[in-house]
């Protein structure tokens, strides 16, 4: 966590700089409805850096959105949620046009994406905020969570971990970061020691498409 926050130093600094040094524009806000004829999704599994990453690749996702859900501190900002002391998981909050791609799909593709089993972490990120966790909107979607997850243990050994739970509000993260892989990829080195080998493995394996 600590070579997360020494690698955003400098971005926070430009993102502070393009506001007008108000720190407080770039705190967190809870979000608004989907577009008229979009569906949304919210999942938590590991650095949100990474899960975004992925999720954008998807034909039929409109925007991918970095944030923060479940916990109980009102308006969290990143460093409040790395300390673990705010109860939040990093989450994405996924648009997507259900005439193009299904919440079924957007499933199997997190599965895919991180390691359901490992609870509080996904490789050296440690913390209930990289838990995994699916945020349902409605009873359909928790019925196919459920449903997904059962499905989904079969191709494991060790038991899944992901929680289920009902979304109660979504907070966007700070400007710095959202589309971090697509405007740091190469230039981060959390990004390239990470993010880009999940994203080519999952390209190698066709779960999102190459770009």
């Amino acid at each position: 966590m600590k070579a997360r926050l020494l690698i955003l130093f400098t971005a926070t600094l430009a993102a502070l700089a393009l506001v007008g040094q108000s720190g407080d524009k770039l705190k967190s806000m809870p979000s608004e409805k989907p577009a008229p004829g979009l569906e949304r999704a919210v999942f938590g599994g590991g650095c949100f850096w990474c899960v975004e990453a992925v999720f954008e690749r998807l034909d039929g996702v409109k925007d991918v959105t970095s944030g923060y859900a479940g916990g109980r501190t009102e308006n969290p900002t990143y460093e409040e949620v790395c300390s673990h002391s705010t109860g939040h998981a990093e989450v994405v909050q996924i648009d997507f046009d259900p005439k193009k791609i299904t919440y079924e799909k957007l499933l199997d593709v997190l599965w895919h994406a991180h390691d359901p089993t490992t609870l509080n972490r996904q490789g050296h990120d440690v913390g209930d905020s990289y838990r995994s966790i699916i945020f349902y909107a409605n009873p359909a979607q928790q019925a196919a969570a459920e449903k997904s997850k059962a499905e989904e243990q079969k191709n494991w050994k060790d038991p899944i971990v992901t929680q289920i739970e009902p979304l109660k509000v979504f907070y966007k993260a700070e400007v710095s970061h959202q589309d971090y892989y697509r405007l740091n990829g190469n230039k981060n080195p959390y990004c390239q020691a990470v993010v880009r080998p999940k994203v080519e493995k999952l390209e190698s394996k066709g779960i999102i498409p190459k770009q």
